[in-house]
């Protein structure tokens, strides 16, 4: 007797399964830094890092928003940082993957994250703080602490961290 349609089961091939990956960290050039952008412990100071080495970058475009995660020791010293994405010019998509990816593979204490806006204030938008305290909901889960979200236009810089956005 043959089974009904109901009870019937398809099977599906088994998908195949990709080989692990290795991942590191490669210095690709090195960055000689004044002694007073070696330490982070203000946002002044990670807006000083921003214009010194991100908007010298040959990828950096002042006129779309860039994210930038900047990786730091126990003692808050620059450890690197690393370009998440780049968006259009009044957005840029982040996930909290590949945000905290560089901090996992270098073995950063904290991260103090940055972006800029081409229009030039930086007051942060709903989005902005929406994003942060994922990422900072996130660092907590992880152990990776977020110092700060620090938001850069040409000539000024907020931190939402003294806005008391980041306040757990």
């Amino acid at each position: 007797m043959e089974e009904p349609e109901l009870f019937k089961v398809a099977v599906r091939p088994a998908r195949k399964k990709r080989p692990p990956q290795e991942f590191k960290v490669v210095a690709l050039r090195e960055c000689p830094l004044p002694e007073h952008l070696l330490k982070c412990e203000s946002p002044g100071h990670a807006a000083d890092y921003w214009r010194r080495c991100i908007s010298t970058l040959p990828s950096y475009d002042p006129d779309k928003e860039s994210f930038v995660v900047l990786l730091l020791t126990t003692r808050k010293h620059v450890k690197g940082h690393q370009v998440v994405a780049t968006g259009i010019l009044d957005q840029v998509l982040v996930h909290a993957r590949e945000v905290f990816r560089p901090a996992i593979v270098a073995a950063a204490h904290a991260v103090i994250l940055m972006h800029n806006h081409p229009a030039g204030d930086p007051t942060p938008s709903e989005a902005d703080i929406r994003v942060t305290r994922d990422l900072v909901r996130g660092g907590l889960l992880l152990r990776i602490e977020v110092l700060d979200h620090v938001i850069i236009t040409s000539q000024r810089h907020c931190s939402l961290r003294e806005l008391g956005y980041l306040a757990v």
